[in-house]
C-alpha cells in the first residue's frame, strides 16, 4: 500500500514568516544602536549652572519690580521703563532685539536710561513680525534680566 503525501505550504510559511520577523528585528536593534544620540552635551553642568544664573536674575528682577516694554504701533518705538525701587542705582546694561526666525537680525543696544528711568527704542527700520526684546542690566553687585515678545506691525 502506497500513501500518497500532499505537500502542505502552512510550516514552511510560518518558517519564512518567523526567520523574516527576526532578521526584521535584528536589523532594526543593529540600527538603533549605531545611532548618535546626543541627549547631553559635554558642559552640562556647566550649563545648568548658567541656566540657574540665569532663573536668579529673572528672580531678582521681578523682586524689585519688573522692567516695563511696551511697544507702542503707531510711533515704531519701544518704551522701556524700569521701575523706581532701582532709581538709587547706576545701571549699565545691553538691550537685545531678538528674532527667533533670523538670528541675522538681532540687534544689540547700549542701555541708556534717562532721569525718568525710560529708554525709548526706535524700531522703525526692522522687520516684521515676532520679536523678544531682553534687557540685560547690573547695578555693579547683582545681575537682572527681563524679557518681553512683541509682535512689530
Amino acid at each position: 500500500m502506497t500513501k500518497d503525501k500532499k505537500f502542505t505550504f502552512w510550516p514552511y510559511a510560518i518558517v519564512i514568516g518567523l526567520v523574516s520577523f527576526m532578521g526584521y528585528i535584528v536589523y532594526f536593534v543593529i540600527q538603533a544602536m549605531n545611532q548618535d544620540v546626543d541627549l547631553v552635551s559635554k558642559d552640562y553642568y556647566a550649563q545648568e549652572i548658567a541656566y540657574q544664573d540665569q532663573i536668579d536674575r529673572v528672580r531678582r528682577t521681578q523682586a524689585l519690580g519688573d522692567v516695563m516694554l511696551t511697544y507702542k504701533e503707531e510711533g515704531q518705538t519701544i518704551l522701556l521703563q524700569v521701575p523706581a525701587t532701582y532709581s538709587d542705582k547706576k545701571l549699565t546694561g545691553m538691550v537685545t532685539l531678538f528674532r527667533p526666525s533670523d538670528n541675522k537680525l538681532d540687534q544689540q543696544m547700549p542701555l541708556q536710561l534717562g532721569r525718568d528711568l525710560s529708554q525709548l527704542i526706535e524700531v522703525g527700520n526692522l522687520e516684521k513680525g515676532l520679536w523678544k526684546v531682553r534687557v540685560n542690566f547690573s547695578d555693579g553687585a547683582e545681575a537682572y534680566y527681563s524679557e518681553k515678545t512683541i509682535q512689530i506691525k
